[in-house]
């Protein structure tokens, strides 16, 4: 049987359990051969002191010119975290070489959190995110990069569903056939995904349960989970809810060592879980 293959493009932090190193064994637990193109290397990620750093945009244009010339294909392809503007032009260059008719794209426009873009990231960065959201299938943003990416004013709580509705309606302008806004809650015992299909004109909510504790590396779990899922054929929604509860797995595993497992959950215990539902 011939595998799926997806490509992730990301940051390798070599310790605590973020981008890559949550990308490429989750996505290949899930039965997809997984590719990467790394776009930066860090010893550990940025929570940890000290942290090495070795940008490797440089890197990005030789490698797609070798798989062009192989002629690789990918039925998915999956953009995280990028580190500056001129990745994500690189990163556009990369869809439109490689994006061919049965190929997904889905680009996690990271930009910030908590109302505020992350520190290395200037009010010219969504701009241009924006541009990359054009090419995607699905965009999965959190409310302070959906607010970014369509100059809406952040509204953190206390949004009605109307609001997610007409935001989530917003960010499908941009171009992408779909979009997945994370930290949704309606209550306070759920936090969920809100999703929406343009072709469809068709809105979902699911409540995903709520843990009281934050971890490092989580968004990326879901974002690799969603990811296999829907290069899996697995409808875009049911993807989300699928992600969704992975993540709390993976919280609930880490909970008893939550002082000593800080940076990062402890997604390995949860991936026979994964594979049993894929299969």
């Amino acid at each position: 049987m011939k595998l799926k293959r997806a490509v992730a493009i990301n940051d390798i932090s070599c310790m605590g359990k973020c981008s890559l190193t949550v990308a490429l064994p989750v996505i290949s637990a899930m039965g997809i051969e997984c590719a990467v193109l790394p776009t930066a290397v860090l010893s550990a990620h940025t929570a940890f002191e000290g942290f090495t750093f070795c940008d490797l945009t440089h890197q990005i244009k030789p490698v797609s010119e070798h798989w062009e010339k192989r002629k690789e294909h990918f039925d998915t392809i999956y953009s995280g975290y990028l580190g500056s503007i001129e990745q994500i032009e690189l990163v556009a260059d990369f869809i439109d070489t490689f994006k061919e008719s049965d190929t997904k794209v889905i680009i996690d426009p990271v930009l910030g959190d908590g109302g505020r873009l992350y520190t290395n990231f200037t009010d010219e960065f969504p701009r241009k995110m924006r541009k990359l959201c054009q090419k995607a299938d699905v965009i999965t943003p959190n409310l302070t990069e959906a607010a970014f990416l369509t100059g809406r004013e952040y509204v953190g709580e206390g949004y009605t569903e109307e609001y997610i509705k007409d935001l989530l309606a917003d960010l499908a302008s941009l171009g992408a056939k779909r979009v997945v806004l994370t930290g949704i809650s309606y209550d306070e015992k759920r936090l969920g995904v809100a999703c929406y299909d343009a072709q469809k004109k068709e809105y979902t909510y699911y409540p995903g349960e709520r843990i009281e504790s934050m971890f490092h590396g989580t968004g990326d779990v879901w974002a690799s989970t969603f990811t296999g899922a829907y290069t899996k054929g697995i409808d875009f929604s049911k993807a989300a809810e699928i992600a969704t509860d992975f993540t709390v797995e993976c919280i609930k595993a880490t909970m008893d060592d939550k002082e000593n497992h800080w940076y990062g959950v402890k997604f390995e215990l949860c991936l026979p879980l994964l594979w049993e539902k894929m299969k």
